[in-house]
Formats: structure tokens, sequence, C-alpha cells
């Protein structure tokens, strides 16, 4: 957050978290004879919420309105949150003693799911010669503005699709709901909901941020394979059949992923 210079809130969840710890409440001010709103810490730009599998589902759609509409509800007023938003969460994914499984509904508002395996050993030298000290942790510098982030989305949203491109997103997300048209019937039984039209809007935008970075103006196939992983991996849920096989949603992904043509 101090690199972007924007607000940062880490929310720790547990299973006696309340939707109003998070959004926010009206209190009664007694001296004036009134209520007025105390916001909550999702009144941020950065939001961690760790552990958000800790906490039950009441609380974990306590979130969607503001994923979605960037906006949040107390009572009868709607307060809009400031830009830039971000949701990151975090699940343990060892133990599940205490754990609550997210909505689908919540999980397919989180544009990415990324998986985070244990570090190389150059990396965890780097970490170790970082952190491995009793005082303040490592400072670091802004470097970019919020104004400087809206920005870049703005060209994000100005690089160039082909429509080619377009419809290959397109075969990969439908392939995830009726397989069999596109010559994967083995699948068919694995698979219990396909991707959504999130899924769609997200890869075409994700595919758009991964060419930016390669500092390309247009998207290429290969934008597409890179980023469809972390865009549909939480989106395809299997069935029991498939959890019976040990078939993963990567595998499946992986399947699809390879046998759709590339323009």
């Amino acid at each position: 957050a101090d690199t972007v210079q924007t607000k940062f809130q880490r929310i720790q969840f547990t299973p006696d978290l309340l939707p109003a710890d998070l959004l926010g409440t009206l209190i009664y001010n007694q001296k004036e004879g009134n209520f007025y709103t105390r916001k909550g810490p999702i009144f941020s730009n950065l939001i961690l919420a760790d552990e958000i599998n800790r906490s039950p589902a009441k609380v974990q759609s306590a979130l969607l309105e503001a994923m979605q509409e960037r906006q949040v509800t107390i009572s009868d007023t709607t307060h809009k949150l400031d830009e830039p938003f971000l949701v990151l969460a975090t699940q343990n994914p060892i133990e599940q003693e205490g754990t609550y499984p997210l909505p689908e509904a919540q999980v397919d508002r989180f544009m990415l799911k990324l998986k985070i395996g244990y570090p190389s050993r150059e990396e965890e030298l780097e970490i170790i010669r970082r952190m491995a000290k009793t005082d303040e942790a490592p400072k670091v510098q802004a470097i970019i503005s919020p104004d400087d982030i809206k920005r870049a989305r703005q060209t994000v949203n100005d690089i160039y699709i082909d429509e080619k491109i377009e419809h290959y997103i397109l075969d990969i997300v439908f392939a995830t709901r009726d397989p069999g048209k596109f010559q994967l019937p083995e699948l068919k039984p694995l698979i219990a909901f396909g991707a959504s039209p999130r899924a769609s809007i997200n890869l075409v935008l994700a595919s758009k941020a991964f060419a930016f970075l390669k500092r390309r103006g247009y998207v290429v196939p290969e934008d597409v394979r890179a980023i469809a992983m972390d865009v549909l991996r939480h989106r395809v849920i299997l069935t029991y059949e498939a959890e019976a096989e040990e078939k993963t949603s990567e595998e499946v992904i992986t399947q699809i992923i390879n046998k759709i043509e590339v323009p």
C-alpha cells in the first residue's frame, strides 16, 4: 500500500466476526439525539481479508456489494468506496477445522485465484536476509500514485483485442459448461458447474492487463493461456465423481486449454 500511496486495512476473519465489524454500523449519539454512521475497515483502498474462510457465510457475503458495486449500504444509506479498491483474501490450505466454505457467488467475484507454494531456495535466502531482524520491518518507497493506477486502468481498457481472440476466450469458457460440444465428452461427468459470464469478462480484462505488463498494445493467444488458469480455477465446480477420482479443477482446465484450437 505504501508503494502506491493508498490506505490499507488487514481484517482477521474469525468465527465470531459480524458483518457490522466489517462494514460499519449506526451509533446513537445521546447528546445530539440522532444516529451517525461509524464506518468499518472496509472503507479503505486495499483490503486484506486474512483467512476469509474462518468466518461464516453471512460475514463473507457482506463483501459482495463492496466487491461488485464498489459501495456499501449501511441502514438506508449507500456509501461509495474510494478508488482504487481491491480485496485480497487468503485461505489456509492445511487447517480445515473451524472453517466455512466460501459461497460460490462470492468466489466468482474474485478476479483471480493464485496458489502460492513454498519459495525457491534463492527466494527464501532473500527472505531471511530481509526479515530475520529484531528491529522494524524494511521500509518501502512510494513509486506510483493512485492517479497513476487510474490512468493505467484506462490504458488497459484501450488495449486492442481481436475478434478471433474474443471467440477463443469464449470457446474456453463454454467448454467448461458443455465440454461435449468441444470433443471433450469425458469431462462432462466431472464438471458440476462451468464458469460464469464473469469468467469471460475477467479473462478478457486479465489478458489485456497481461499484455500491458508485457508492453504490448494488443492481446495474443499466449496472454490468454498464461492467465486462464488463475481466472478459471475457482470458477469450475467439480462433481463428487471427480473428487472420487481425485481430479482437480486445474487438471480439467488444462485439458480444455490444450484441446481448444488456438487462433
